[in-house]
């Protein structure tokens, strides 16, 4: 039989001890002691300590929870789609402020303008009441000895001509008596004639005389001083004919001087006919102050 080293058999010894837990040599492991340690032969304190005494400031006690807030009341459908709308940007608000005034204008863009009247009344009631009327008042009653009177006919019965008073309101008073003319009107009036120094000064209208009216102007003004404030009737036999000519609205020669084909000065020799193309009889105006003539007989 083969004989087995010592090592061998030592080394198989100390395996199988580290695998069983018993000592190599065979020999029981010491049992551990379980005995319980003793137990302290001091005996436990039962009195309680007695309480420090709190010296401190008193403690605060917590107040109640305030309510909770009641839950927002709900928008309306109205409100609620009032916010959710697209809200117009600040920068739109300039443009959408000029919108009346666009609007307006369009309007008037669409509207026709009224139609504004030039015939010699209209104009020369205007002029009248622009210039005229200080002196001689609104209705044309005067100022006493400072400016005469034109209604009533007085106009008519001074100048049954009209060519004579349209060249007086032209040249004025002063130009009358710097050329030595001492009668503007008719010198056989009824009551007696107008002289240039029995009253106050006519200022000058035309504008080679010093005045701003056109001849225009001054043909109207004339016009209303005769048939508006005067009353000189345009359907009479007496001032039918001369309304057609010089005041109506188709009047030729308005037409003329609004056209600017003539001037008060040249009427006399500018052929100007009526409507039927008969020539006109015009009485010489000129160009400078001059005696009136006497009513036709």
């Amino acid at each position: 039989m083969t004989e087995i080293p010592e090592h061998l058999l030592k080394r198989s010894r100390e395996r199988r001890s580290q695998l069983t837990g018993k000592p190599a040599d065979g020999a029981e492991p010491a049992a551990e002691s379980t005995a319980a340690e003793p137990a302290s032969t001091v005996p436990a304190t039962t009195a309680a300590e007695p309480a420090v005494p709190n010296t401190g400031p008193g403690s605060r006690v917590a107040g109640p929870a305030p309510p909770a807030a009641p839950a927002p009341k709900p928008d309306s459908p109205v409100v609620a789609a009032a916010k959710r709308r697209t809200k117009i940007p600040f920068w739109a608000m300039a443009g959408l402020s000029l919108m009346p005034l666009w609007g307006f204008m369009y309007v008037r863009a669409l509207t026709e303008p009224p139609e504004v009247a030039e015939d010699p009344l209209t104009i020369g009631a205007e002029v009248y009441a622009g210039v005229c009327s200080s002196c001689h008042q609104a209705d044309g009653a005067g100022a006493g000895e400072g400016a005469r009177q034109l209604s009533e006919g007085e106009v008519l019965l001074t100048f049954p001509n009209i060519e004579d008073q349209i060249r007086f309101v032209y040249w004025g008073t002063q130009n009358y008596q710097n050329e030595g003319v001492t009668i503007y009107g008719d010198p056989n009036r009824d009551g007696g004639p107008h002289e240039t120094n029995s009253r106050g000064i006519m200022p000058p209208q035309g504008e080679m005389a010093g005045g701003e009216r056109t001849d225009v102007e001054i043909l109207s003004v004339v016009c209303d001083e005769r048939y508006t404030i005067s009353g000189a009737d345009p359907e009479s036999e007496e001032y039918a004919e001369e309304f057609e000519q010089w005041c109506a609205e188709e009047s030729p020669i308005f037409a003329a001087l609004e056209a600017e084909e003539t001037t008060l000065a040249e009427l006399a020799d500018a052929g100007i006919v009526d409507a039927e193309g008969a020539p006109i009889e015009i009485l010489p105006i000129g160009d400078a102050p001059a005696p009136g003539t006497p009513a036709s007989p």
